[in-house]
């Protein structure tokens, strides 16, 4: 009694409400009505039990009290019925149960139960005075060109890859000999991405919409010349990390397929962190206690359980799968061309998913409706809007044909058509400015399609309002330049014209570190994405295991001991040839990474630009995890061939050949690594990766011996791994005391001494610790250049424009106004045109149903 006491004397105002500590507990102050009234009771047992949870949670120290709040849940009770238990949790250490039962009982309509929880949150941070932070993106007079080739010039064949070769090394001399023509992408461009309100870029395809989302988030090719800046509450994108305090959602759904729906968002949002979270609670926590306010527990357990940090799994991966609709299939895996998953939409909703599960609240979405019925875009783009009016989010999202009931719910409009801005502004003034100049959307259009058809040449002509005048065709930058004059234009130019004040601006809202996380729990989170991708795949590695021993009974039956003599050259001879096949055999069994890896580069070069990890992060599981599995591989080697053949049979060169195998498969794990680091395509690997791996054998002293190969190319020799291999095996089984004591008639050298001299081996028994250190080096080696090789190079496949030789001809022939944008050709092959913002990858346009009525999503 004596904490509920202090309670009320803290919080009087609280005496009363659904929380209200005030109603006496005593037998002699109910009526006749609550004797009678079991709900009644019930209810002022329940209000009771909560208030002294929170007493006592709120004496709590500030570490665990931040760490504890109050889960409710319905139970059966005998005579009541159901009851409101009020459980006191640790919000680590939520199992999957009660996150699905908390979420279930909170979200049971995603977008009215969102709204309502959003207000409950926004409620709590108001009553303390809490400012949230916001971010406001301005971009001034943003031009951006390429270089594009002319015609078929820029077609990927094998005299265009020969010509490029050649180009770029003269091109660093200042010489260059292919028709290129300055193509420009957008041109001054100038606008604010405002927070708290939800902003749609609108335009025809080939318009520069997502050239101008990457500016944006600070992810455009850097290839291409930029004039002009982008800001984030004052800062130039060098002041900060604007990659993670934005994030691109890109059209492309690039996931690893082996990994369920709800593993993919786990490991994003351990990646990225709770952001400011935490240091929003504590203030919050801090406050209340000052003021003597208990907050509601649904929202406490929310916000506490979503600001820890290093958990696997948390509530945020539940609350977004809930408001995306990925519930139903949070357990499929995600699936590839070669693994049946989810559906299309569903992925594209996981790539969406994959970044708002992040405390990034400044997002560029490029067509996230692709592949989505309406109705399923209304929802998603419905939370967004929620999300961005309740807790200052800013959103700048690209639709090509948004539904008129999913256009409505967006605040501003971004209208772009031949990279220039057209109209930028509140959404109910787009239809009066294009009255303004003479066109008028019909009552049964979209306003939507209006605005993406009224620029066209082709189909401008329908809108014209007045039909009593002739019909001019209004170009877009004669649009672009009524719009400068037009009141919302006007008070556009005011405002940039006006620094943005960075005082305003908290600096918590950008981020200045590039990595969210400490590099530990990077780590800790890539380690165990590595170690459920191994479980994933052991078909693979089980198969190679098996592969390895059906070699070794098939390699011992031949090289068989009772068929193995030592009484000569040629049966030495023998011996050295097991002990090739042998460590050929292992080389060779390190060749599955290098498909694995290439198979799960494009992920990693989309995480890796997100600055979801360091590189190292994923390459040191990656080689360390395999050891185990190289152990067993080896394992299972030398107990079916060792003694089988007949090898040495003391115990200390059966461990040494044990190390050297092992040391080989390592060596080969990261060779491969390498190759498939350096090639990045499975093409490129199976020529130019053979061709090393032909080398490394041709120089290994194997083939020909060392005496044998020509002296400009002995430098090959020695930094081939397999001649450290070859040396380090003969040596450990050609000093065994069987052949270096027995003597050959007609010679004073030893058996074991003939052998390593007709293979060109070094007659030094040091030469086995020397290949075995050698072989272990080259294996760091390779994985550090491996590490580089990912750190440093980007996935092939270089975005490039084209233009038609015709179009050229027809401009220099009428000599048309250069402020006329020439129409783009993309050739089906490439998918990183820079104006490719409106084609899917085969090339067809990608149409979102605008009917109102929703269709069923085509799963």
């Amino acid at each position: 009694m004596d904490g509920l006491e202090r309670v009320r004397s803290r919080n009087p105002s609280r005496r009363t409400g659904h929380s209200s500590i005030g109603r006496s507990l005593s037998r002699s102050s109910w009526n006749m009505e609550d004797v009678f009234s079991g709900s009644r009771r019930s209810s002022r047992v329940e209000d009771d039990e909560e208030a002294l949870k929170w007493a006592a949670i709120e004496r709590l120290p500030t570490y665990d009290r931040l760490r504890t709040s109050i889960m409710q849940s319905f139970v059966d009770h005998e005579i009541i019925g159901n009851k409101m238990e009020h459980r006191e949790v640790d919000v680590r250490n939520l199992d999957m149960n009660d996150r699905q039962k908390f979420i279930d009982m909170l979200f049971k309509v995603a977008e009215e139960d969102n709204e309502k929880f959003l207000k409950k949150f926004r409620n709590r941070i108001d009553k303390v005075g809490i400012t949230l932070p916001t971010v406001e993106v301005r971009f001034n007079h943003l031009t951006i060109e390429a270089d594009c080739y002319v015609g078929s010039r820029a077609l990927p064949t094998l005299a265009n890859s020969a010509r490029n070769l050649v180009e770029s090394a003269l091109g660093l001399l200042g010489i260059s000999f292919a028709k290129k023509a300055n193509l420009t992408i957008l041109k001054d461009a100038s606008g604010i991405i405002k927070p708290s309100r939800m902003t749609l870029l609108l335009g025809p395809p080939s318009s520069g919409k997502t050239t101008l989302l990457l500016a944006l988030a600070d992810k455009l090719d850097p290839t291409l010349r930029v004039k002009g800046e982008v800001t984030y509450n004052g800062y130039k994108l060098k002041e900060f990390v604007a990659r993670k305090t934005s994030a691109y959602i890109s059209q492309n759904d690039v996931h690893v397929g082996e990994m369920t729906v709800k593993e993919t968002l786990d490991f994003s949002a351990r990646c990225q962190g709770v952001g400011t979270r935490y240091d929003l609670l504590s203030e919050l926590a801090r406050r209340e206690k000052d003021a003597g306010i208990f907050p509601e527990a649904d929202v406490d357990l929310f916000m506490k359980a979503t600001s820890v940090v290093g958990v696997e799994s948390s509530l945020i991966t539940d609350y977004t799968l809930k408001i995306l609709g990925l519930d139903i299939c949070k357990d499929i895996i995600v699936g590839n061309e070669m693994q049946r998953g989810i559906s299309g939409g569903q992925k594209k909703r996981v790539t969406t998913g994959e970044m708002i599960v992040g405390p990034t609240k400044t997002l560029f979405m490029d067509e996230i409706s692709t592949g989505l019925d309406s109705s399923t875009t209304f929802q998603i783009v419905k939370c967004l809007q929620q999300v961005v009016h309740l807790t200052e989010g800013t959103i700048l999202m690209s639709l090509l044909q948004p539904a008129p009931e999913t256009y409505d719910l967006f605040d501003d409009i971004i209208l772009l058509s031949e990279g220039q801005i057209v109209y930028q502004g509140p959404r109910e003034h787009v239809v009066e400015f294009f009255e303004s100049c003479g066109f008028k959307c019909p009552e049964r259009k979209g306003t939507a399609d209006f605005l993406q058809e009224v620029t066209s040449k082709k189909d401008q002509e329908q809108y014209w309002a007045d039909k009593r005048k002739p019909y001019r065709y209004i170009t877009v930058t004669e649009f672009a330049n009524r719009f400068k004059h037009f009141h919302v234009g006007m008070q556009l130019q005011s405002e940039l014209a006006v620094p943005f004040d960075k005082s305003r601006g908290h600096r918590a809202a950008l981020a200045f570190h590039k990595y969210s996380m400490s590099k530990m729990e990077l780590l800790k989170a890539c380690w165990d994405k590595e170690w459920l991708l191994i479980k994933r795949n052991s078909f693979i590695y089980v198969f190679k295991t098996v592969q390895i021993i059906v070699v070794a009974f098939i390699s011992s039956t031949v090289f068989l001991r009772t068929e193995m003599h030592q009484r000569n050259l040629d049966d030495a001879q023998l011996y050295i040839g097991s002990l090739l096949f042998g460590m050929i055999i292992n080389m060779f069994n390190g060749f599955a990474e290098l498909s694995l890896m290439i198979s799960r580069l494009p992920v990693f070069y989309k995480q890796r630009d997100l600055l979801f990890h360091p590189v190292w992060t994923f390459t040191l599981p990656t080689f360390l995890l395999r050891v185990p599995i190289s152990i067993l591989e080896t394992v299972a080697w030398m107990a079916v061939t060792y003694y089988t053949v007949g090898y040495a049979p003391e115990a200390s060169r059966f461990f040494k050949n044990f190390l050297l195998v092992f040391s080989v498969q390592q060596m080969a794990s990261g060779l491969f690594r390498l190759i498939a680091g350096l090639c990045r395509t499975m093409i490129i690997a199976n020529t130019g990766g053979v061709l090393t791996l032909l080398l490394v054998f041709l120089l290994g002293g194997f083939i020909i011996p060392k005496r044998e190969i020509p002296s400009w190319w002995e430098w090959a020799h020695w930094i081939s791994p397999l001649t450290y291999g070859f040396n380090a095996f003969t040596v450990n089984e050609m000093f065994a005391s069987r052949w270096m004591n027995r003597q050959v008639s007609n010679s004073s050298t030893s058996l074991g001494v003939q052998v390593l001299d007709s293979f060109d081996v070094p007659n030094d028994e040091n030469w086995y610790w020397i290949g075995a250190g050698a072989l272990l080096g080259f294996a760091v080696l390779f994985n550090i250049l491996f590490t580089f090789a990912l750190m440093y190079l980007s996935p092939l496949g270089k975005p490039q424009a084209v233009i038609s030789e015709e179009t050229v001809e027809e401009l220099e022939a009428n000599n048309v106004d250069s402020n006329e944008e020439p129409r783009l050709m993309r050739p089906e092959s490439s998918k990183y045109s820079f104006s490719a913002d409106a084609s899917n990858a085969d090339g067809n346009p990608k149409n979102e149903q605008s009917s109102q009525f929703p269709r069923n999503e085509q799963e």
